[in-house]
């Protein structure tokens, strides 16, 4: 049993303007990898129109058909192949009958200061071109002086594990001062030291906002600040139904939410963190709005989920992470209005994607200026 390595990754474009890229990886299993590569597509900044998935518990495929969320996007389609690749077990039958966890080591965190001129849109569009460079961002501290200048420190890892190279920071630094233009007074990269440390704690909280942003049920009662209008709440529903009827030896899983960005890998992702193998899944188009799954599944044993509380408990999880991905809550400090925005964190300690990245980018679009920032994990 072997694929060559040019196989296990392939990815066809599309003929037409508009037409979804077809993404195909043939490679070994392991638990979570259909989590993995959503992740990293997702990453990208490409939706998953529609995909199979189909696994022995040995070997794994997978097919998904993809686009760019946004047409002025800049795909990078070498670079995502080799993301794939670098996620992908190694084709070898030695790995198929001996897996082991991976324990890869962590990425040295780099810190990217610079000291420049306030405008709007700044902090976007410095986010836009590290998100290029496949830079991620782990932490971040801003900070506005009366006179209009800011201060950024920019905690960040490397995706192509580069940044320890003279020509990926010049790279780096050049493409800043491109945006920055003018404006920047001051630029440097360099290891991160002490100072990363120290950002680690969180500004303090408000018993209510905290268990806003954290709580880990739907609340039935939509009296909190995320309550939704009448027309999102008919939306913001989502249904998950357990047959056990149509398999002797797995659980069919059938979805029907509503689609968001994303919605693939909040489903995935939680899958893993509960411990579920999926042997079989398939992802329907969006229609008017809606998305349907079908995921034939196991237990981490081998077992279907027969116990009622198992699957019970299994419904309302999936649901709290299609139906809140994210928890955004605003309140007043003072005469500033602050904008909390908190994000599910995989047991493996990676946070979503490109969240940072989208909730700059609609602050831009609202023409809302930014004076100070912190912000904490992936």
């Amino acid at each position: 049993m072997g694929v060559l390595s040019d196989d296990v990754v392939l990815i066809q474009k599309g003929t037409k303007l508009g037409e979804p890229c077809v993404i195909t990886v043939n490679c070994p299993d392991k638990t979570g990898l259909g989590c993995d590569i959503c992740r990293t597509i997702l990453n990208f900044g490409l939706y998953i129109t529609k995909g199979d998935i189909s696994t022995d518990g040995i070997w794994c495929y997978i097919v998904l058909w993809v686009i760019p969320h946004s047409s002025s996007l800049i795909i990078r389609w070498s670079n995502l192949k080799d993301r794939l690749l670098s996620i992908c077990p190694p084709c070898s039958v030695s790995y198929c009958f001996n897996q082991q966890s991976d324990c890869t080591a962590p990425s040295p965190v780099y810190l990217l200061k610079f000291f420049c001129l306030d405008r709007k849109g700044l902090l976007h569009d410095v986010t836009q071109v590290l998100s290029e460079l496949e830079l991620t961002i782990q932490r971040v501290k801003v900070t506005t002086t009366p006179d209009d200048r800011v201060l950024d420190l920019f905690f960040i890892t490397d995706n192509m594990e580069l940044l320890h190279t003279k020509k990926r920071q010049d790279d780096t630094l050049e493409q800043l001062y491109a945006v920055l233009g003018e404006s920047c007074i001051s630029c440097e990269l360099q290891l991160a030291g002490p100072e990363y440390e120290n950002h680690q704690c969180i500004s303090s909280l408000s018993p209510g906002i905290a268990e806003e942003l954290f709580r880990c049920e739907l609340s039935d009662k939509e009296s909190h600040s995320q309550a939704l209008s009448p027309d999102m709440t008919i939306l913001k529903k989502a249904s998950v139904v357990v047959d056990n009827s149509l398999s002797p030896v797995h659980t069919l899983l059938q979805i029907h939410c509503v689609d968001h960005k994303g919605l693939v890998y909040d489903i995935l992702r939680t899958l893993k963190d509960c411990n579920i193998k999926i042997s079989y899944g398939r992802f329907s188009q969006n229609t008017k709005g809606y998305r349907d799954l079908d995921l034939f599944i196991q237990q981490n044993d081998g077992k279907k989920i027969v116990d009622p509380e198992k699957q019970m408990a299994l419904c309302s999880r999936l649901k709290v992470e299609m139906l809140h991905p994210l928890r955004v809550v605003i309140s007043n400090r003072g005469p500033d209005t602050e904008l909390l925005v908190a994000n599910p964190v995989e047991l493996s300690g990676k946070g979503r994607p490109r969240v940072f990245f989208d909730a700059t980018l609609a602050l831009k679009m609202l023409g809302i200026c930014i004076f100070s920032v912190r912000k904490h994990g992936i």
